[in-house]
């Protein structure tokens, strides 16, 4: 029973492994990039933000052009009128009143007009308001480069996931076939009478180990690809291979990244970019104490039409037109204190980004420095961990073949095993977290958007 057992449960784990492994298209590190940068969601978002600024940058939305307004109206009345004229004799003497009435009077109104303002002088509020709106353009540019920087590392960082958990899974496919090898070796021994059932029960146990750890490794393998597919923006599930090769820069130094970090470091060029933004805000709120001159003029025309009068001096067409130009010159030469509360408020944000750009200098500096020793740490351990799986697999392959000839025990045999395994799955570590410390370092320089794949 338990032979059959063992018969249905690892033959359904070579077909998981053949099942999954079928119809699995390559997906190169370039295609990646190029579907990441076409269809990631926050890519999306933070250009659509960046089209949003490009449009608050613009000459429209800077006051500088004039305003114009066209004006229309029509009204109708109709009214009753009562008109007293004094009543004379022949002499001239007043004796009385007349009274004139009418009923149905109409009066037709029509109007319009075109009106022009335009701002000629407001103390160069104007000018500094359209720069900082400008260095927010900047800021959001940046921001989206931040993005798109961080999706980039994340691309990638879950890509040599994949391309991680793929060897291992090799790995563990290979001691799987080994221990099935075994197992066959200790099930004819001792059918034979040549071991005991415990050799036979200690293999049969390893491959049951080695078959759950292989299992568990494919669902981290697959689950790193759906998580691929959320980055590259797929709205289908494919299952995709990876590359598994790593090329590393030959042409890092670390003054050369510190030099280009401090010049272009996305983050510390946000900070320099608020100051910029606070020095104009400073300057706009500064115009605020100077007077503001203005331009105006508009040309209009009106029209009254009268029915039915019944006073013989009303005119029963009026028409007039004109054109109407000004300037007018406003001055608050005292606002309750309100724009020299903004000004001095201004000041202290302006002081406060350059502190937080100095802070964010030390910070981002400090985490280059350690960022540097980690990758000539792990670099030195990707060496270390390259001569350990070739002394481990010499070790394993004399192992094996002392273990054929039944010169030593198989708790020796699976030690020596699971020391090659152990020694490949380091050796993976260490390769890819060596090239993630390397995207880390051209992400602080700022010149990860400049990576071939």
């Amino acid at each position: 029973m338990m032979k059959m057992r063992y018969n249905k449960f690892t033959f359904l784990v070579a077909l998981l492994i053949a099942f999954q492994g079928f119809s699995q298209e390559i997906l190169t590190k370039k295609e990646a990039l190029k579907t990441t940068l076409k269809n990631n969601f926050g890519i999306k978002i933070a250009n659509n933000n960046l089209e949003i600024a490009e449009n608050n940058s613009s000459i429209f939305n800077s006051r500088f052009l004039p305003t114009a307004s066209f004006n229309s109206g029509a009204t109708f009345q109709s009214n009753s009128q009562n008109i007293t004229l004094p009543l004379s004799d022949s002499l001239g003497v007043v004796i009385g009143d007349r009274v004139i009435s009418g009923s149905g009077i109409i009066t037709r109104n029509y109007s319009a007009s075109l009106g022009v303002n335009y701002i000629l002088f407001d103390g160069l509020g104007r000018k500094y308001n359209y720069k900082q709106l400008k260095e927010t353009y900047n800021l959001t540019e940046l921001q989206a480069r931040e993005t798109v920087e961080n999706t980039y590392l994340q691309l990638f960082t879950t890509y040599f996931q994949i391309a991680r958990f793929s060897e291992n899974t090799n790995n563990l496919q290979e001691a799987l076939t080994i221990s099935k090898q075994r197992l066959t070796r200790a099930k004819y021994q001792y059918d034979y009478g040549q071991s005991t059932k415990l050799e036979f029960l200690n293999a049969q146990v390893d491959v049951n180990n080695d078959s759950i750890t292989l299992i568990t490794a494919k669902q981290q393998l697959d689950n790193a690809k759906r998580g691929l597919n959320v980055i590259l923006g797929s709205k289908e599930d494919v299952n995709y291979n990876v590359e598994t090769d790593v090329e590393y820069s030959n042409v890092l130094s670390f003054e050369d990244l510190k030099s280009k970090t401090l010049q272009n470091n996305a983050l510390l060029k946000q900070n320099q970019t608020n100051i910029a933004i606070s020095e104009f805000n400073l300057k706009v709120n500064k115009a605020n104490f100077m007077p503001t001159l203005g331009f105006n003029a508009s040309y209009g025309l009106n029209r009254t039409e009268n029915e039915n009068l019944i006073s013989p001096f009303g005119a029963k067409l009026i028409t007039s037109d004109g054109l109407n130009a000004g300037l007018n010159l406003t001055w608050n030469i005292f606002d309750g204190g309100a724009t020299k509360t903004r000004v001095a408020n201004s000041k202290i944000a302006l002081e406060n980004q350059q502190i937080l750009l100095e802070q964010r200098r030390v910070n981002t500096e400090n985490n280059l420095k350690n960022t540097w020793d980690n990758y000539q740490n792990q670099l030195f351990v990707l060496t270390a961990q390259e001569q350990n799986v070739i002394s481990n697999q010499n070790n394993f392959d004399r192992t094996q073949e002392r273990f054929k000839l039944g010169q030593i025990t198989s708790l020796e045999f699976r030690q020596a095993q699971i020391n090659l395994i152990n020694a490949q799955t380091a050796l993976n570590n260490a390769k890819f977290d060596a090239k993630l410390i390397e995207l880390q370092l051209l992400q602080l320089s700022g010149d990860i958007l400049n990576v071939k794949f």
